[in-house]
Formats: structure tokens, sequence, C-alpha cells
């Protein structure tokens, strides 16, 4: 069928995952008052679709049934449907996919769900199949049973959509008497560990997800309490991710999940948030264990993220399809004749042996190259090779898979600019710059937040989604949290105090915006945003942490560094505003508990005046985060972002180190090495 002769509303629009459905046959349109009004002057239930651009499943529900000429006749008669882009959207997305989590248990997308004109919704679900199939309901009759059901029953809608809105109003966290203390630190690590798969790393069965706040966690705790085993449930994660398909061993970087519980069968799309926050996780690995795996998968995610990811303006795109040509997976699996076509028989025959790849393959009869039950020193000696000698070989037959596979149809690549994660890969640049010392990461992550606040600042009002010069979305917490913690983590690498005030400023707007002034907490929209139906606020850390979760850590971060209080005044208020939902499930909020060992535990304050800049670039290299670093020339420029130090003085015009713990401070000192042992040990 061709689509062309269709074109709806979705075609003005500037979201890819939209775009995707602007010629289908369905009479879509996009989340506006005028779908509800038509719905409500009709009396016609609202169809809400809610996905993503490289949404496998989501591809497949718009092939089987919305470019269905039959199901959208259906459709356009009896409902008002609207598409929505949940990355642009999230916050029309949490509150449904709470209402669909509340009603069945599960969530996912795409995310189905049927409403009344007032957006209240009556009925929930996922995907669901063109004819009934795997126990679901096909989707003519979910269409057709839902309609009558809201013609014939209004009684029963009225009644399901009151105490859908009841449900929700109580889903807001609301203050309690009891405050979070350390001892929830524990609770977390003990969780983690009972859910740890001994055998293959990572964290419960399949499907396998990467969750690197869970991996930051357990770094922090090993450092704040030297239990070994944490920082060994951390690296062995990390390497067998890294020997796992889940790693595309020919290109770099990180599937969103593993299928399977040995990390081998990936979920062949690529997003941006995970690629930053897992480069953030093997630095701070290779940090921690001076491991030179961790700084070449660094390196390698980098690699990839400037290769296939990075735009011409300087910012980063969001996501790379699973699917190419219609099929998930193409564009990265391999036959083994083809490895030998391209590779000749000696170095096909090495690359075989090293990365598993088989006559009859690990996936649907194709190959996912891997390196699980691989040992590199005993094919070394197999092939009389060193192993530089090996690697240099495999590097070899590397690039020219590369260059072979770029000839193929390339993936579906969303290239929507959005300001939350772009934050994290500004903050992951940053920090891989200063650990490994290399210029380049950090003038990259510069010239990617001078992208955003040229293009995704309006009026001093940060903003959530840029698109061929298309600014749209009033900014959610999440893009403040998360630019707060790319602004101080480029203020540590490169001590411009513009950083640290531009951090201190974002955080102040976040507070005003966000703040719920009476139970504590962080809402999800601004005060200023679109109302719906409920306004959430989130604690828990899905596949990547919360914006609670990361203002709570830059609370405490700026609170220390600046010495302003009221930061950490507001960071007790959340630990009794967040009390019950963390305790519910400790192992969900990693990222907020993170939070509490930084102000339950002593803190140091260090203060470098005068420009000893290998002193700082040592410091740099440590993992300490329980230290909050200052450096200025003079103490008069540090005044405007951290008044405490207004008053300190150099000593003989020599660069001078004030060490403080918990904002008291010691004697100050000219001498360097002893300045490292008192702010390292």
């Amino acid at each position: 069928m061709s689509q062309d002769k269709f074109t709806n509303r979705l075609a003005n629009e500037k979201s890819p995952y939209l775009l995707q459905h602007a010629k289908n046959p369905v009479d879509w349109y996009p989340w506006s008052e005028e779908a509800f009004e038509k719905a409500r002057k009709e009396d016609k239930p609202i169809f809400l679709s809610i996905g993503y651009s490289t949404c496998h499943w989501c591809h497949v529900l718009a092939h089987e049934s919305f470019e269905d000429e039959e199901i959208a006749a259906y459709l356009n008669d009896h409902y008002v449907s609207i598409k929505v882009d949940r990355e642009e959207r999230p916050d029309i997305d949490s509150v449904y996919m709470t209402v669909c989590q509340m009603m069945t248990g599960q969530g996912g997308w795409p995310l189905s769900i049927f409403m009344t004109p007032e957006k209240v919704p009556f009925y929930a679900g996922t995907y669901f199949p063109r004819e009934s199939k795997y126990g679901m309901p096909g989707i003519m009759e979910v269409f057709t049973q839902l309609y009558q059901k809201y013609k014939e029953d209004p009684d029963h809608i009225k009644e399901v959509t009151k105490s859908v809105t009841e449900a929700l109003d109580k889903t807001v966290a609301t203050k309690s008497e009891t405050r979070l203390t350390l001892e929830i630190t524990d609770q977390v690590y003990k969780q983690l560990g009972k859910r740890f798969d001994f055998t293959n790393g990572g964290f419960g069965s399949a499907p396998k997800f990467p969750t690197p706040q869970n991996l930051l966690y357990l770094l922090r705790y090993y450092y704040f309490t030297g239990k070994s085993a944490a920082l060994k449930m951390a690296e062995s994660t990390l390497q067998a991710m890294a020997n796992g398909g889940i790693y595309d061993h020919v290109g770099f970087g990180f599937a969103r999940y593993s299928t399977d519980e040995k990390w081998l069968v990936p979920h062949f799309e690529k997003m941006l948030y995970d690629n930053a926050l897992l480069l953030i996780a093997y630095t701070e690995s290779y940090q921690i264990t001076k491991n030179p795996l961790y700084r070449k998968i660094s390196e390698q995610i980098i690699e990839f993220v400037m290769r296939e990811m990075h735009s011409s303006e300087g910012a980063f795109y969001s996501a790379i399809d699973a699917d190419s040509e219609g099929i998930e997976g193409k564009y990265y699996v391999w036959d083994y004749e083809e490895i030998f076509n391209i590779l000749d028989e000696d170095l096909g025959d090495l690359y075989a042996t090293v990365y598993g790849i088989t006559p009859e393959g690990n996936f649907e009869g194709k190959n996912v190259p891997n390196l699980n039950d691989t040992n590199l020193e005993s094919i070394a000696d197999e092939y009389n090779f060193t192993i530089d000698e090996l690697n240099q070989h495999l590097e070899e037959a590397r690039a020219k898979l590369l260059t072979a596979r770029e000839e193929h149809t390339y993936p579906h690549v969303d290239d929507k600019i959005l300001t939350s994660w772009n934050a994290m890969m500004i903050t992951a640049l940053a920090k891989a710059g200063k650990v490994f010392e290399e210029e380049q990461y950090i003038k990259t992550a510069e010239a990617a937040i001078d992208f955003i606040e040229t293009n995704l600042v309006k009026k001093g009002r940060v903003m959530a989604r840029y698109r061929d010069s298309d600014v749209k979305f009033n900014g959610y917490l999440d893009d403040y949290a998360f630019l707060v913690w790319a602004n101080a983590e480029l203020y540590e690498a490169t001590f411009s105090l513009n950083y640290l005030r531009k951090a201190r400023e974002l955080a102040d707007n976040m507070i005003d915006l966000f703040w719920d002034n009476e139970q504590g907490g962080f809402f999800f929209s601004g005060k200023d945003s679109e109302k719906l139906l409920s306004r959430e606020k989130e604690i828990y850390d899905g596949a990547l942490p919360s914006g609670n979760s990361v203002a709570a850590v830059m609370l405490a971060r700026l609170g220390y560094s600046t010495g302003e209080t009221a930061y950490l005044d507001k960071l007790e208020e959340m630990y009794y505003a967040f009390y019950e939902e963390v305790k519910q499930g400790v192992a969900a909020s990693t990222h907020f508990v993170q939070s509490l060992l930084l102000t339950e535990n002593p803190t140091k304050e260090v203060v470098v005046l005068g420009n000893d800049k290998n002193f700082l670039a040592k410091l740099q290299k440590e993992f300490l985060p329980d230290v909050s670093l200052l450096a200025s020339k003079n103490a008069e420029q540090l005044a405007e972002v951290a008044p405490f130090a207004s008053d300190y003085r150099k000593i003989d015009e020599e660069p001078t180190i004030y060490v403080c713990e918990n904002f008291a401070c010691q004697q100050p000192t000219t001498d360097v090495k002893q300045a490292f042992k008192m702010i390292t040990e």
C-alpha cells in the first residue's frame, strides 16, 4: 500500500517520531487543544498513542495497524487519535505511564491510552497485535469493545475515571515525619547484592539493562565504606558488558539493553543517555582502579558518539534505531562467510575465533561479535602472537569491518537535540577530559553547552527540545538538574568560575520553578508549564536517574562547594519528602541515596589560591566524591560564587591550599605534597 496518498496533521511537526506517522491513514492529531475540542464536540473517546522514533515495537504497531486502512477508518470514525513523542513530552508520558502501571501492573512503549475528552484514562495497555495472539486481544477488538463501553455504559466509564483520578492524587509524594538516614545506604548495598548476578554481572535476569546509576552508587559506597564487594560488583558488570554483544565491538558504543542474562544479544538501539552515563561509570572506575580497559572503553564510547551522534552544530542527537530496512539488528550482525569475504582467510579465522563468529551464529542465524568466552592470552599463544600483535591484527580487522558495514543501509537516527540528554553527555565528556587529560573532550563539552545556552534558553527559561531551528516545550526538572550537573562538572574540569556561577543560577531557577513548597521535593514540570491530569514528582530511577535524584546530589555538591547552606536545607527537606517512597524500594533510587553518602559522611572543602596546574591536574585524576574543589588566582574572584572563601589569602604570594572538613578549616599550606596527603587520605 502506498502511504503517500495520506497525509495527516503530524506532517507539520518536528518530532522524528510524529513525522514517522505523518503519512498514516489514521487522522492523527498532535497533543493539542484542537484535538480535545473535537472530542468534546463530537463526544468521542480519545486514543492516545505514546512512543519514540527508535522504538522497535512502536514500528511493529505502526506497520501492522496504523498503516492499515480498515483500522484507520474505524479509528477515524469512532475516536480522536493523538500521537505523542515521549522524549519531547516526558511530562505527558510520565502521567499516563503511571496510570498504565496502576491499571495493568506493567508499562512500556508503545503506550496505548483510551481516555475521555477531559484527558482521564479509562483503559491502558502497551502493544496490541493486529490479530489476537500472545495471549493479547487484537487491536480491532480493543477499539470496538472500548468504544461500545464508552457509548453504552457511561456510568462504568465515570466510575473508572474517578478511581484513576483519586489514585493519581495519592501517587504524589507527601512529607513524612521520619527522615532518611545513613542506614539506608547499607540497605541499598545489600539489596543490590541480592539482585546481583554473580555469574554474568549486572542485576536481575533477562532482559538486562546497564542501569549505570547502580554502578555509580557502588563506586561511591566502596569509597566511603571500603567494602571491596561493592567495587567487585561494579567492576564485574562493567567488564561483562564490555565483553558482551551489548557493546558494539566494530563501531563501539552500547546498545540499550541485552535480551539475555549474558549481555550477548542486544536490543540494538543506541541511546545518547546510556552512552553518557556508562562513559561516566567507566571513567570513574578507571580513576579508582587505573585498569586500562576502562580508559579504552571510555575513549571508544567517545569515538562512537563523535562519529555517529554528534551534530554539525556541536550538540548531540538522541538515539539510533535498532532496525534498518525493517529488520532489527540488520546493520550490526554478520554472516559467517561475510567476515571471511571482507577479511580474507587468515584474518577472518583469527577474528572469528576471538569474537565467537560461527556458521550457525548466535542471533537468528547471524553473528553478534562478542568476547564472552574469549581468553586473549591463550589465543595469542595459539597464534604465536604477543598480546600487542594480536591487538594490532584485531584492530586491522575491526577497521575493515566498520568500513564494509558503513556501506550498508544505516539505521534511522533521531536527530532531535534534548537538553537533558545533552547535559549528560557534556557531564561525561568534561569528566573524561579531566581524568584522561584530553583537552579536546573538554572543548567538545564546552561547545555543546554553548549550543544549549544559545539555542535552548529563551528569556532565561531552559527549553527541552531543538530540531531544525525549532525550539519547543518548557524544560522539565531533568533539563535543569542535568544542566546543573554539566556546569558543575565543567567547572571541575576547567576551573572557570563562570560554570559554577551558571550552576548556581540554574539551581536557583530550578528551586523557583519546580519546588513543592508544601511537601518538599521537586515536581517534574514547572509552575509555568501546561497543567496535566496530575503534577508528577518522581524519585525512582528508570533507565536514567530521576530529576529529583540528580537534583539531590547537585544540591549536596553545590552546598559544599559554595558554602551556601540553603542548598543543603532543601536537600534536608527531601530526606523527609521521599522517606516513604525510598523505603518501599531502596534500590530503585540509588542515585538519590548517593546524596546521603555525601551529607552523612565527613566532607572536605578544598580551596586552591594561585595557579598550581600540576597539583590541580593530579587531584583531578583522583576519585574523590567527598571533596569539593575550588581554585582561583585569588579569593576576590571566588567571593561571588563561594562567599566563605572571600577572606582567604595566599601565603608569601605562593600557591596556597586550604583544606577544610565540614567547613572547619585547617591551617593553610604551600606544601603541595602535604596538602595532597591531607585531601586524599
